[in-house]
């Protein structure tokens, strides 16, 4: 499999690249993104083939299937990193809440959060990488909450790599700030940043094609990559568990192979749902993708109207964080796959050079021929949270507001997968309020729910409120690169 830019070539990298070279140096030509030249299609047979197969093996051979340019025993040791989940032989189980309403639970890894599917497997592969090319790296990780301990997790400890992870100083709830600033392995970074997360990720992405940066890491002998979603690597194990939850369905007889379902997708920077549009690509059949987003519901105004105007909002914080983003970096790739390179570089100039963008009506007929979006305020989460407690099932503030989704968006009875991206325990405070308690303290109100409703704290979380900080450091934008050397 060869990867292509969504905004064309600039005549100085290659046209085209493979996997391995695409993961190791994510960026682009013209601030673009690396894209696979062609999805490979999942006939019924493939589905049928995987009804007996458990996670790995069904990951295993759908990477395999992507012909990437990875040995087959590096991804098996990579895919053993499952283990460690809940259950090793079903990392992301599938829950019944409604007669029609499934919930696939993608976070019962080591951070409680779905970014553990996708980064476990990948970390272990980019520092295989890096070991067999005999090269130091430098990753870098920008973070609305989920994506930095993840990062960290995997990548503690590994050969030749470095971390730096950057995070909005205010803007994670305390258990996802202490997963990341109590981290004490000698090749992690942590850095506040006193700004939202869309600070963040605009200056990882201008680091990553900074030929200054980059100038400077090689006289260190250092290569410069990326842990989000930037980076394709991420993303092909996020289409997986989505092929896997609509077989779930059909293993428990809920569905016979071929009948359409609806998929709801909690979105902030798109890398989700972006895998689930793939899987739907490749032949998954997904009626639609609902997406659901917060009161930062830019992808709503995208996908409904056509419109992606920076230049009227300001970034609200609100009890779902990891959804606090403007500026979703996988909205590219599927104007890339929609409209084409030249277009969607037009598009995303317009973006950074003014600040909005706007389809053609013909562009938003495309887009709405897989995507259909909604948004939830805080107070419609908690009531949901609230209503599916009573009923014995505990979810986040993210996985909430997939339910103003459920409720209006759906015009055919089909069955319905809601993605849910992180567990309470992330977010404890917010689940606690909308339990009727209002406990600031994280370690009350794990305690309190805990309690309530006869569910365990994973070791995992509890463990972080007696670890020792180990990274102090919150600086302004500007001081992050100085930051990011001095670490070095």
């Amino acid at each position: 499999m060869q990867f292509i830019e969504t905004r064309g070539n600039d005549g100085i990298k290659p046209n085209e690249v493979s996997f391995s070279e695409a993961i190791l140096s994510p960026s682009a030509s013209f601030g673009g993104l690396y894209v696979p030249k062609y999805i490979p299609l999942l006939g019924h047979s493939y589905l049928e083939g995987h009804l007996f197969s458990d996670y790995k093996s069904l990951a295993l051979d759908y990477l395999q299937w992507f012909e990437i340019d990875i040995e087959p025993e590096v991804l098996e040791v990579a895919l053993s990193r499952y283990d460690g989940f809940d259950d090793s032989s079903n990392p992301v189980p599938l829950v019944k809440i409604e007669e029609d309403c499934y919930v696939v639970e993608l976070y019962h890894g080591p951070t409680r959060a779905f970014k553990d599917m996708a980064l476990q497997p990948f970390g272990y592969i980019l520092s295989t990488l890096a070991q067999q090319k005999k090269e130091n790296y430098l990753i870098m990780a920008a973070t609305s909450g989920d994506t930095g301990p993840a990062t960290l997790e995997t990548f503690k400890n590994q050969p030749n790599v470095k971390v730096a992870c950057l995070y909005p100083d205010g803007g994670t709830s305390d258990v996802q700030r202490l997963q990341m600033v109590t981290e004490d392995a000698d090749n992690l970074k942590v850095i506040g940043v006193k700004g939202n997360f869309d600070d963040t990720q605009n200056t990882l992405k201008t680091l990553l094609a900074s030929e200054d940066f980059k100038a400077e890491l090689q006289a260190r002998n250092i290569k410069l990559s990326a842990a989000n979603s930037v980076n394709f690597g991420r993303i092909i194990f996020q289409i997986i568990y989505h092929i896997h939850a609509y077989i779930e369905l059909v293993r428990e007889g809920q569905i016979v192979i071929g009948e359409k379902v609806y998929l709801i997708v909690p979105s902030g920077n798109f890398g989700n749902a972006l895998g689930a549009y793939y899987a739907k690509k490749a032949g998954l059949p997904i009626e639609k993708i609902l997406i659901a987003s917060n009161v930062n519901n830019v992808l709503t105004d995208w996908i409904l109207r056509g419109v992606y105007d920076l230049t009227t909002r300001e970034l609200v914080q609100t009890e779902s964080p990891a959804m606090d983003i403007l500026k979703s970096s996988n909205v590219e790739r599927i104007m890339f796959d929609k409209f084409g390179a030249e277009r969607t570089k037009v598009l995303m100039e317009s973006l950074e050079n003014e600040g909005k963008y706007f389809l053609s009506d013909k562009e938003l007929t495309m887009l709405q021929e897989d995507f259909d979006a909604s948004y939830a305020d805080d107070q419609f989460c908690e009531m949901v949270i609230s209503q599916y407690a009573k009923k014995g099932y505990i979810m986040d503030p993210h996985t909430a507001t997939c339910f103003q989704a459920y409720q209006t968006l759906r015009d055919k009875p089909l069955k319905t997968i809601v993605c849910s991206t992180a567990e309470w325990t992330k977010f404890s405070p917010s689940v606690a309020k909308a339990l009727g308690e209002n406990i600031t303290q994280d370690s009350e109100a794990l305690h309190f729910i805990s309690q309530k409703y006869n569910l365990t704290v994973p070791s995992a979380i509890e463990w972080l409120f007696k670890k020792p900080i180990k990274h102090t450091v919150v600086v302004e934008k500007e001081k992050i690169k100085e930051e990011i050397v001095k670490f070095l």
